[in-house]
């Protein structure tokens, strides 16, 4: 294990290490983003910026807490908070794209593509964001994102008892909310 924590910590000064690790991960954060932000511009820019943060955080990363994707869903989950909190406060401005680089025909067309690709996802996400906080995190991870019970806990800094008890919940809640198709979709996980 301790060479990933190595190999991660090169990631902030060696391109090709950094390439590698990229290539890796980009599609499931990406997939991740993309499940929660429906602007393919804003898609490109949070995961860009998910990586950055992952740079700059490298030598946080712990294996014993985690895999390096519930290490990547807990940075993206930070990133996503940070940009629609900042969607919101912009929302009345105009000029909205000045300062998002220009993304060409095929870019739009591939994130598009991924937007659509989890569209079936997004009635889940609705659902989930009506729990309380603590339920939500960890719903969200385990259920819309389909990482494991351990990583999600991991990603949350939380003990896996507590989130499979926080899990449970949850989808009590969700399968109590009149919503009986999440709730046995979910439970199949």
């Amino acid at each position: 294990m301790a060479g990933t924590t190595d190999d991660l910590r090169r990631i902030a000064r060696d391109p090709a290490a950094f390439e590698v690790f990229y290539r890796r991960h980009a599609e499931s954060v990406s997939r991740f983003v993309a499940r929660r932000v429906t602007d393919p511009h804003t898609v490109d820019d949070v995961t860009t910026e998910v990586f950055l943060a992952a740079i700059d955080t490298a030598g946080s990363y712990r294996p014993d807490r985690g895999s390096e994707v519930a290490w990547l869903f807990g940075i993206a989950r930070n990133v996503v908070a940070i940009e629609q909190r900042r969607a919101a406060r912009e929302l009345h401005k105009t000029g909205r794209a000045a300062g998002r680089r220009d993304l060409d025909a095929d870019d739009i067309a591939r994130l598009e593509e991924r937007i659509d690709a989890e569209r079936a996802a997004r009635p889940l996400v609705a659902a989930i964001a009506a729990l309380p906080k603590s339920l939500r995190a960890i719903a969200e991870l385990v259920d819309a994102d389909g990482i494991p019970v351990a990583d999600a806990a991991a990603a949350l800094g939380i003990r896996p008892g507590t989130a499979r008890v926080r899990l449970h919940r949850a989808r009590r809640l969700l399968r109590d909310a009149t919503l009986p198709d999440l709730a046995t979709s979910m439970e199949g996980s």
